[in-house]
């Protein structure tokens, strides 16, 4: 056991959460963080649809998810910090109403210019994901936490993988933009749920503070840290090769000889979830202070996943295999991740969250952009080096990290 692993296993003397949250509203906090960040990843599964329609050449239109995650990643450098500022409450329904408008302009957009205009919107928007988590984190205690984040962020990754499946059995009946509008009207219904189930009463850790001093407080938590460092490297390491293969795959599936429609490729996301699934009590075990242990195992598993999803061609089912094993993977490590560094301090949860989530928002970026690149030069086995060699850099990272964590007296040092 590590010092990371001895720490979230035990309460923290910086914890301030009071009371709790009940099982309905925890659930209700998945769903609006499944419906938020599939307002990001609806695009995917649709790029050859909207290079099309927008005039886009299919080698640059990765650009869509990039510049949608590049507003993700300002978003969670400048209002996910608020939580521990303003009312949560608040942020929260005003952030999801403004979520609403900017996918009505995507919706609705006349040319390529202002969707993409628009999907920087989408994306600085659905960091409420992370105000909602800092919320839920600190409003448990200690020994519920992980098991709390692992929940909400179930919603977080079924989002991801649903939404896949959500707009392209959409788009195949009432095209791409109809997918924007839908979930314009959804996410404003969402808004009125939060509106009324949130408490009204949460408290602020930086309450008085100005907003400049929050912001240089967020940067020096790296510094202060250690664990937040270390999870952020693995946050853009398995996010980039998550996004190496969602955010091209629909390109081999829907070109000859498979020609698969958008609603059957989305169909793959339906896998996801289960995988995504079933590592939500991940979290459980960072509370038990087994998360070094679940993140060396989830890294050996994602790098496994690559092997199937190479057989592409030879097997559609080895692909579904691998769907499985790298969804499960990076819901394991990122529940992991986001417990360990809350767990390090919970008055900062919302700082904590917001920095960790930017290497995510990297990642995934960088994932995308390369993916459609390395697609369009080397095909569908290109992108599966790309996606294992990326897995086998984070697996590496950790096996250095792990080795160099001392062990805390009388606790042998085991992954």
């Amino acid at each position: 056991m590590t010092n990371q692993d001895a720490t979230a296993g035990q309460a923290t003397t910086h914890d301030t959460a009071a009371g709790g949250l009940s099982p309905a509203v925890i659930l209700l906090f998945a769903a609006a963080c499944g419906l938020s960040v599939a307002n990001i990843y609806f695009a995917q599964p649709l790029l050859d649809t909207m290079a099309q329609d927008l005039g886009i050449d299919p080698a640059a239109i990765g650009i869509v998810v990039t510049l949608t995650q590049i507003g993700y990643a300002v978003g969670l450098m400048l209002i996910v910090p608020l939580g521990d500022l303003v009312d949560r409450r608040r942020l929260i329904v005003g952030q999801t109403v403004l979520s609403a408008i900017a996918l009505a302009i995507v919706g609705t957009a006349p040319n390529a210019a202002m969707v993409l205009a628009g999907m920087v919107l989408v994306g600085l928007l659905a960091v409420v994901i992370q105000v909602l988590v800092a919320y839920a984190a600190t409003s448990v205690t200690p020994a519920e936490r992980g098991r709390t984040i692992g929940t909400v962020t179930s919603g977080v990754v079924s989002g991801i993988l649903l939404a896949r499946f959500a707009a392209g059995a959409l788009a195949d009946f009432a095209g791409w933009r109809a997918v924007y509008l839908t979930s314009a009207a959804l996410t404003l219904v969402m808004a009125a749920l939060l509106a009324r189930a949130l408490p009204r009463q949460q408290k602020r850790p930086m309450a008085g503070s100005s907003y400049a001093k929050l912001l240089r407080s967020t940067a020096a938590l790296f510094a202060e840290e250690p664990a937040l460092r270390e999870r952020a490297v693995f946050a853009l390491l398995i996010f980039a090769s998550f996004s190496v293969f969602w955010s091209s795959i629909v390109l081999p599936l829907a070109a000859p000889p498979l020609s698969l429609s958008h609603t059957t490729i989305g169909m793959l996301g339906i896998a996801g979830v289960a995988g995504a699934l079933a590592a939500r009590n991940s979290g459980r075990l960072a509370d038990l202070g087994w998360g070094q242990r679940t993140t060396g195992l989830s890294l050996l598993l994602m790098l496994a996943g690559w092997a199937a999803i190479a057989c592409l061609h030879a097997s559609l089912w080895l692909v579904v295999a691998g769907v499985i094993m790298i969804d499960f993977a990076v819901q394991a490590i990122h529940v992991t991740n986001q417990s360990l560094i809350v767990a390090a301090r919970p008055d900062a949860a919302s700082r904590l969250v917001g920095g960790y989530m930017v290497f995510y928002s990297i990642g995934t970026g960088l994932g995308a952009i390369s993916s459609t690149i390395v697609y369009a030069t080397a095909g569908w086995l290109g992108v599966c080096v790309l996606g294992a060699a990326i897995s086998a850099c984070a697996l590496l990272f950790w096996i250095v990290t792990v080795s160099k964590t001392p062990a805390p007296a009388g606790c042998a040092l085991t992954p």
